[in-house]
């Protein structure tokens, strides 16, 4: 009985080998090693890809969790500032208060010439649109720790400041969608301008629809061979979409990276999840390595992003009303001057009576 089972379950098997003489046992066997060893081979080199990321990126000059004594410990390589908080999920800059103010900032200076800043931020309240505020920075500049009205910071900075802008200040918003991304570089003379959202001072930027996302929202900042690229991703689809992209900008080494932010009258909770730096590898000419290094940010052709920011004009609704009460006042001003004349004619009269 189960020498009949055996050879019934041999017949189907014994069949296949004749119609396919490829997969007798004997050719089987190399095919199974063969497939082993490319299973093999990609594990491995899945594992160096990951080594590789791992190997360039700066623990230094990162923040990532656990936030182990982040601020307290002198140990840590980052402090803390005015309203910021550790909890197990994120550093929280500021809560949804009103009248706040937070920072984190590395205590060692960025000596790499090429490299690469992935943001995780969180921004969310209760508050509606554009019944929010203010926003929050990322930095790279040669001071720290110093407060201030640019979204936490001081102003008049000297280095690169990237602002998360979530509320609009200037009352013309027809050219941008809030939140905006921008970047301005600073040079210890030039002034952000909060009144009119930075445009004076802005070498690029985006409208990113970060606030209140169901997503994780990224940024990202590229700088090699005085190229500075900005990225972000914010929109759950696990890609980068360009934001800005500014060629022949020089940065200096030795500056700080850091993230602020204020509220005012409105408010937001404002949070940095990590914030992770990779040294880029990248091959230079000998005239580049030999390119002499700036000590103030600039930017070759800076005449190309001056901003010629107008004087507000009237709407057709201000100009209307501005029309009609103009004709009001010169229609009283009409019937009493005829009054007045009436009055003094009459006068005149009486007078020869």
């Amino acid at each position: 009985m189960v020498a009949s089972v055996t050879k019934s379950q041999r017949a189907p098997f014994r069949s296949f080998c004749v119609l396919f003489p490829m997969f007798r046992l004997k050719t089987i066997r190399p095919l199974i090693c063969l497939l082993v060893t490319v299973c093999v081979w990609t594990s491995q080199s899945l594992a160096e890809d990951t080594d590789f990321m791992e190997e360039f990126m700066k623990r230094e000059y990162s923040l990532a969790k656990p936030y182990r004594g982040l601020g307290f410990s002198s140990s840590s390589q980052w402090d803390l500032m005015g309203t910021a908080m550790v909890t197990p999920d994120q550093v929280r800059l500021t809560p949804d208060l009103q009248s706040r103010q937070g920072a984190v900032w590395s205590r060692i200076p960025l000596v790499l010439r090429d490299w690469e800043l992935k943001v995780h931020f969180k921004i969310h309240g209760q508050g509606k649109k554009n019944l929010n505020g203010d926003g929050l920075a990322i930095w790279l500049t040669r001071d720290r720790m110093l407060n201030g009205p640019v979204f936490g910071n001081m102003n008049q900075f000297t280095g690169l400041g990237i602002f998360v802008d979530t509320y609009p200040n200037a009352d013309r918003t027809h050219d941008r969608t809030f939140p905006y991304i921008s970047m301005m570089l600073g040079n210890g003379t030039l002034s952000y301008d909060h009144d009119r959202d930075g445009r004076p001072t802005e070498i690029g930027g985006c409208t990113a629809l970060a606030r209140n996302s169901v997503h994780d929202t990224f940024l990202l900042v590229r700088y090699s061979k005085n190229r500075l690229t900005l990225l972000v991703d914010v929109d759950g689809k696990q890609e980068w979409r360009d934001c800005a992209d500014v060629t022949g900008l020089r940065l200096p080494t030795g500056y700080f990276l850091g993230a602020s932010s204020a509220t005012g009258d409105l408010s937001d909770n404002h949070d940095i999840i990590s914030m992770k730096l990779y040294q880029l590898t990248v091959e230079r000419t000998p005239e580049e390595e030999e390119e002499e290094e700036v000590t103030i940010p600039r930017v070759d052709n800076m005449e190309q992003f001056q901003v010629e920011v107008e004087e507000e004009g009237m709407s057709g609704v201000q100009f209307f009303f501005t029309l009609l009460f103009s004709i009001l006042g010169l229609g009283v001003l009409a019937v009493v001057g005829l009054m007045v004349y009436g009055r003094w004619k009459e006068n005149k009269r009486k007078r020869f009576y």
